[in-house]
């Protein structure tokens, strides 16, 4: 059977991922990273590679913050990656400059002292639960301003939109159309570098996999089966085709 490797959101701590890996029924391996140590997109590489299995094939998630991690990973072509799934992310933010006086506000900024209530509604939208904010907090509570700092400068400075083109595994994007954080732009420039993904568009806020997790899990089981790759299969599942639409890039 096909192992999942989840790659969490900026927060890095994984703990994101309880109600999705609950409903995918499958081996995942959840790779965190350390909510003490600054480091950048290349250290985190790093960290993922010694995570991934050695000696079956698994299927790597990247969420939001992980894209690019999941990107530079799939490009190097692992022997046993059979399929790449990319979830509210981007290759690179889809603006054209970032000057660089505003990374120098961001490197400095209070980022951390950002009230998690206005967090929450940011990627919640109206999706917020208290069960959701809860886990919110929690994991907000487990990083360092120095980290939430360092991982938003990361963000700001990618560009692995060169990459794409070296993976050569199925792609499915699943993609909030009422995503706050992440544009729509940002998975048409993904599609224009690797028309061959298939993306998923699902009625959700960038928490994705936190508010719709059984749909996720369905999108990703039906998208292992179409590809052959042996995946567990929930008998119970049901594909609402009102929650979300599938369809090959963007165009």
């Amino acid at each position: 059977m096909t192992a999942i490797v989840l790659l969490p959101g900026m927060d890095g701590t994984g703990l994101l991922f309880r109600d999705f890996v609950a409903e995918l029924e499958a081996e995942s391996i959840i790779v965190a990273y350390p909510g003490d140590q600054p480091l950048g997109y290349a250290e985190l590489e790093q960290l993922v590679w010694a995570a991934l299995p050695k000696d079956e094939p698994f299927i790597l998630l990247g969420e939001s913050f992980s894209g690019p991690l999941a990107i530079a990973i799939a490009a190097k072509q692992p022997p046993n990656l059979c399929a790449v799934v990319l979830v509210c992310t981007f290759a690179k933010l889809p603006l054209p400059w970032i000057p660089a006086w505003l990374q120098k506000l961001v490197g400095k900024s209070p980022v951390a002292r950002v009230p998690v209530a206005f967090t929450a509604r940011t990627v919640l939208g109206p999706f917020y639960s208290r069960h959701l904010y809860a886990l919110l907090k929690e994991v907000h509570d487990m990083v360092s301003p120095a980290v939430w700092n360092a991982r938003l400068l990361a963000v700001m400075a990618i560009d692995h939109t060169a990459l794409l083109a070296h993976i050569h595994v199925p792609v499915l994007y699943l993609r909030a159309i009422y995503d706050k954080v992440v544009s729509a732009s940002a998975s048409a420039l993904i599609s224009q570098y690797l028309p061959q993904a298939e993306v998923v568009d699902f009625a959700s806020p960038h928490f994705l996999l936190q508010t719709k997790p059984a749909e996720a899990a369905v999108a990703i089981r039906t998208f292992a089966q179409e590809h052959g790759i042996p995946f567990p299969y929930a008998h119970h599942q049901h594909y609402s085709a009102t929650a979300h639409h599938r369809h090959p890039g963007l165009g």
